[in-house]
């Protein structure tokens, strides 16, 4: 099955070629040509008027794979976190007390309990139910996001699920994962570069990013940036449908939403589902969870899923779920909204909801709400389970040509380089602010100057002044090392939930987003200690030759990348931001009593962790660089003139060669990033 190719066996579908293909944009000039290549291709069309219209949609233009999605009995269920008590007396205690039946049953949590229903190209399926009912873990289980602990049949056009998956579905969450940095049209050129296949030329692309706004109404906010925290951007609307054109633009066969219209006013709320309705017409299988919507919304769905405690009460048309539960004998008393009428009965809240007077008969609970549930849950077990697991079992298989398709992992659309330049782009506009920040020019220049008029002029006559330029030596490497180490210590942290998202939809290989990421970063960890040297160099009176000044600056920029890469590398150990900065802070402690600086002779059984710390070895270069074995000083004292290897400060430090510590630095700074990098895969993985 991996032998075939995917265009040979979507050849073989009845579907339309792409004809976005024809369009053409003025002043495109390729990717990545100028800074401004974002907005050329848009001048001409920059401020109309937002207009969805469905009818007209340019998404039909070019058909998605056809999915058909049928789920029966899915069951989920996650470790009760209570089982898993800290004290071993207690857990012993408990399972010799309980049977081992019981002991599992209460081990586990069951989220979903049995859910069975179907849908296809063109429509879009509802799921509704009160807060903490299990519509978004049902989304995520037919998504391909939850796979462990899940029980029940999910096919894909007859086909289980697969990794070749990832990319034909299209997952929306509730939270917009989104470059804040980016305005709206960067964020999806971007988006289409990395993920359109090779075979469009750059005016496709450019043209599928254009239909794309025009379709979901972005235009007027096209240059705006996303925004988000404490940056100002677009509004929540704005972001909800960027969101959706993020995943819609690679033509995804089935496109799953958490709760779009959360946060949105009415007027939003209905233009988007608009826009869903227009996706869906085009060939796509939509299905979404939502909350409670307007009753103009609640008729635009093809299929409702209702959903209490995990179980289903309704599965069917949403037009007829007025009809059904009448003929249960709920009815409402008052004019309500049918989506609120709904999520009463799934609460089992019927204040103004005729029911059958038999549910309470000789029941003893003391809570009518839960027989209202229990009696909704059995009446869909009778009623409605039995004739949709027929309607599965009877409906015809899929035809072989599509199940052959959905089951062939798509290749990389660009190759490794490829995929570099465009997230090293990305990567460079996401946080040229962070890299061009005042405040950080700033503290780099004026801790220069403080630091040159402190040492102003000095020298190395006598030992005192000596040990004063040394502990200018070491101050050098401790700033830069913590400056360096903070600076990366934060990246995988912050950026983990973009990560994790642009993964699970397999947009790019996780190798090129560390590389752009480590080279990107590694721009402003040498420009900054770059200016900072040129000041405190001459200032501070240190040796004024062109190749012992680029010596110097060779060892701190050394210093630099090899405190990045320990940075990245405890990021990604323990991706959290709080945890990180503590780790961060206390191996930076460790790092600086063992320098070398503070104290040089340590106890044998403690010299071990001094051979770890890189700035050890920085240290040491410094000095190598800067000072000479052979040089005299306090040629003014009694004694006669001194060889600097003869001073207290250098008792540990042989000022001859440093190749040494230049090789130790480089392995280290290496073997820091490919630790960095498969900690950061295996963290990825796992969450994924």
């Amino acid at each position: 099955m991996e032998n075939l190719r995917e265009d040979e066996i979507e050849d073989n579908m009845s579907m339309s070629p792409p004809s976005v293909g024809s369009m053409q944009i003025a002043g495109s000039n390729g990717f990545g040509h100028s800074m401004e290549f974002m907005s050329q291709a848009y001048l001409h069309n920059r401020y109309p008027e937002i207009d969805i219209q469905v009818k007209d949609s340019t998404f039909n233009q070019d058909p998605p794979l056809p999915v058909y999605l049928k789920f029966e009995d899915v069951e989920f269920k996650v470790r009760n976190s209570q089982v898993a008590s800290k004290n071993p007396v207690k857990t012993m205690v408990s399972k010799v007390a309980m049977p081992n039946n019981v002991e599992e049953k209460n081990k586990y949590k069951k989220i979903l309990k049995g859910i069975t229903g179907s849908i296809g190209p063109g429509e879009i399926l509802a799921l509704m139910g009160p807060s903490g009912s299990g519509k978004t873990t049902l989304l995520r289980v037919v998504g391909g996001r939850l796979l462990d602990n899940v029980k029940g049949k999910i096919t894909y056009n007859d086909v289980p699920y697969s990794p070749a998956l990832k990319r034909r579905i299209g997952f929306v969450t509730q939270e917009d994962v989104l470059f804040p940095q980016l305005t709206v049209e960067e964020t999806l050129i971007f988006s289409a570069f990395l993920r359109l296949p090779t075979n469009m030329s750059k005016q496709q692309k450019y043209a599928r990013v254009e239909n794309t706004v025009k379709d979901l109404g972005l235009e007027r906010c096209r240059h705006t940036k996303i925004g988000g925290g404490y940056l100002k951007g677009i509004s929540g609307g704005e972001r909800k449908r960027t969101s959706i054109g993020y995943e819609i633009l690679v033509d995804p066969s089935l496109l799953l939403l958490d709760e779009p219209t959360s946060g949105l006013d009415s007027t939003s709320a209905n233009k988007l589902l608009l826009t869903l309705q227009g996706l869906a017409k085009a060939g796509r299988t939509i299905i979404t969870t939502i909350h409670q919507p307007s009753s103009r919304i609640f008729h635009m769905f093809d299929k409702l899923l209702l959903i209490s405690e995990g179980h289903p009460i309704y599965y069917g048309k949403a037009r007829d779920t007025a009809e059904y539960f009448s003929s249960l004998r709920f009815i409402p008393e008052i004019p309500m909204n049918p989506a609120e009428f709904l999520l009463d009965l799934a609460t089992g809240q019927v204040n103004d909801i005729s029911v059958p007077q038999d549910i309470f008969k000789d029941q003893e609970s003391t809570d009518p709400s839960i027989d209202v549930i229990k009696y909704v849950q059995q009446k869909y077990k009778d009623i409605l389970e039995p004739k949709e697991k027929e309607e599965n079992h009877r409906e015809a298989n899929t035809p072989k040509h599509l199940q052959l398709a959905i089951q062939v992992k798509k290749e990389w659309t660009l190759s490794w380089l490829d995929q570099f330049i465009i997230l090293y782009k990305r990567t460079f506009r996401a946080r040229c602010k962070e890299y061009f920040d005042i405040l950080r020019l700033v503290q780099a220049v004026g801790i220069a100057l403080l630091l040159g008029l402190l040492w102003w002029k000095s020298s190395i006559d006598t030992e005192a002044q000596l040990r004063d330029q040394v502990g200018l030596m070491f101050y050098i490497c401790i700033f830069w090392t913590s400056s360096c180490i903070f600076g990366a210590v934060y990246v995988f942290p912050f950026e983990k939930v973009y990560l994790r998202k642009e993964r699970k939809a397999d947009m790019y290989r996780l190798s090129v987003y560390y590389a752009s990421s480590t080279l990107c970063d590694m721009g402003a960890h040498v420009l900054y200690p770059t200016f900072f040297m040129l000041i405190v160099y001459f200032m501070a009176g240190f040796k004024n030759t062109a190749a012992c000044f680029f010596l110097t600056l060779f060892a701190v920029l050394l210093i630099a990348i090899t405190s990045q890469g320990a940075g990245e590398l405890f990021g990604a150990a323990v991706m959290s931001i709080q945890r990180a900065g503590m780790v961060a802070s206390l191996i930076l402690m460790l790092f600086l009593l063992t320098g070398g600086y503070y104290v040089q002779h340590i106890p044998k059984f403690m010299q071990w962790l001094k051979y770890m710390s890189f700035m050890y070895y920085g240290f040491r270069l410094l000095l190598k660089v800067q000072y000479s074995g052979d040089e005299l000083y306090e040629c003014e004292s009694e004694d006669g003139c001194k060889t600097l290897q003869s001073s207290p400060s250098f008792d540990t430090v042989n000022l001859n060669g440093g190749l040494t510590e230049v090789w130790v630095l480089l392995a280290m700074a290496l073997c820091f990033r490919v630790f960095a990098y498969f900690c950061l895969r295996r963290r990825i993985d796992i969450s994924i």
